[in-house]
């Protein structure tokens, strides 16, 4: 009896993580100035997102603004939703992009350390303070009056090295909300990743050292499918913004 067909997912990923671990280390070797040398990272991670996740989400280094004028620091990685928040503007080599159509942003570093941690905590803070407009949605069969609610943003780091220590989970742990970090990896070590029980108690589940890449992508795909789709924004908020 002939043996079916069949791929191996894990054996991809696992080819996927050599890759991208050879590419990052490539950059990290040649690349000498360190603004350059972070930016070719951030476009590896961000090609890798755009490639592997659906097409309804975004991704682009950007800043981040709300209806009152208000901006965010500049994100390494945003992923983001268009359709019902339909503008963002680039100017400069700049991407601005309204914080209702943001599902997470992600920090970009070399390695997992407390200082880099507590960095991209601030970057966080920095999107999670914004306010965030909702409207009600017109479809074929009439209108969905009660805005939704937005959702929590995620929020993490991406690195080549380093591992999630017990001193770095206490860290994490004691982060206020508008700068928690729900997730890390680390390609040569591991990937983390924060969830919450039934209770709200935050558990803390982390990946085998060879497979950081396929954790991290798996559960960041499971948790933008429970997030649904983003709040409509109140696009009349921003045009108050160009009335005198």
């Amino acid at each position: 009896m002939k043996k079916r067909n069949h791929i191996d997912i894990r054996k991809i990923f696992l080819g996927l993580q050599d890759q991208m671990c050879a590419k990052l280390s490539l950059n990290r070797r040649i690349i000498c100035h360190p603004t350059t040398k972070g930016d070719a990272s951030e476009l590896e991670w961000i090609g890798m997102l755009s490639t592997y996740l659906p097409k309804r989400y975004q991704v682009d280094k950007a800043f981040v603004i709300d209806c009152k004028g208000n901006i965010s620091e500049q994100i390494d990685i945003v992923i983001f939703d268009r359709h019902y928040s339909p503008f963002l503007l680039r100017q400069n080599g700049a991407t601005y992009i309204p914080a209702e159509s943001v599902y997470a942003i992600i920090e970009v570093k070399p390695s997992l350390t407390s200082g880099n941690i507590k960095y991209a905590s601030k970057k966080a803070s920095s999107v999670r303070r914004l306010e965030r407009t909702t409207a009600k949605i017109v479809h074929a069969g009439g209108e969905i009056k009660n805005p939704k609610k937005p959702f929590d943003i995620l929020a993490g780091i991406l690195t080549i090295d380093g591992k999630c220590t017990a001193k770095m989970v206490k860290q994490l742990e004691n982060f206020k909300n508008k700068g928690f970090l729900n997730f890390g990896c680390a390609l040569n070590k591991e990937a983390f990743w924060f969830k919450k029980d039934q209770k709200k108690r935050l558990i803390l589940e982390s990946s085998k050292p060879e497979e950081g890449l396929i954790f991290f992508f798996l559960n960041l795909l499971s948790t933008l499918q429970q997030m649904g789709t983003v709040s409509a924004m109140d696009i009349q908020c921003y045009t108050k913004k160009f009335k005198k």
